[in-house]
């Protein structure tokens, strides 16, 4: 079946505005598959839309919506009530850099509902629809991050073990509900998260090769990882005692900070 037929007609994309969740939209775009774009750049989203959708001959919906926010799935029903979400592309997030106790507590609390709650909201709402219908397909996008207890990014690194146990056992459980779940974990990707963390990116991967595993492996793998050298740590990671990777991924995480 192609992919189209699969995951269409519409695909709703988190964190559209800019990076990877702007490389989700072009390559499904790409795909013939319409979009509906949600992220807080209003500009920036509209913008992109319109290239789509003169490029591609899609059709796109965009939401102005802050994730962070407790009321922000209303809106989200009503733009998305007469469409069919096919493909849910779980992309927003963002990171804090540096010392726990430093953070203020709103910014700690806000980085789990995008990274986490929102997610969870967005996949209950789009997951149900797609079990009823026994197609569809929703991506988390988690990190190797989700691998590593890594101190100075304590709450981010945490948040993308929630995203990856998440999509792993929501795949076993939708396998029957014709439903493909896929945790794509990148490693550092050419992107403006870095500079928003306030981190010094280290090996960043373009973002066209990341967007397009993903899609390759979605409903073939329910966990994938970008880049030899990434599924290289991971691995290692595997034999290695928390007691001695933990102090070291601290003392790397040091040398990076920027701010």
């Amino acid at each position: 079946m192609a992919f189209k037929e699969r995951y269409g007609p519409w695909a709703l994309v988190t964190g559209a505005s800019a990076g990877i969740g702007a490389e989700f939209a072009a390559q499904l775009a790409g795909m013939g598959l319409n979009l509906v774009l949600l992220a807080r750049r209003k500009q920036r989203m509209e913008d992109l839309a319109h290239q789509l959708e003169s490029r591609n001959k899609i059709q796109t919906k965009t939401i102005v919506a802050d994730l962070a926010q407790p009321d922000f799935l209303p809106r989200v029903i009503a733009e998305t009530q007469s469409i069919e979400i096919g493909l849910l592309v779980n992309n927003a997030g963002f990171g804090l850099a540096g010392k726990f106790l430093d953070h203020e507590l709103e910014k700690e609390l806000a980085l789990l509902d995008v990274n986490c709650r929102a997610p969870l909201m967005l996949t209950h709402l789009f997951g149900r629809q797609m079990a009823k219908r026994k197609s569809g397909g929703i991506i988390f996008v988690s990190s190797i991050s989700g691998y590593i207890a890594t101190p100075l990014v304590t709450t981010y690194a945490a948040s993308k073990v929630y995203e990856l146990f998440l999509a792993e056992g929501l795949g076993y459980e939708l396998t029957k509900s014709g439903v493909d779940v896929l945790a794509l974990c990148p490693g550092s990707t050419a992107t403006e998260f870095h500079q928003i963390a306030g981190l010094k990116p280290v090996a960043a991967m373009p973002v066209q090769p990341v967007v397009q595993l993903a899609l390759k492996q979605l409903g073939k793998k329910r966990v994938v990882i970008t880049g030899w050298h990434n599924r290289f740590l991971v691995w290692l990671l595997k034999l290695t005692p928390r007691s001695v990777y933990v102090p070291m991924a601290g003392r790397v995480m040091e040398k990076r900070i920027t701010s």
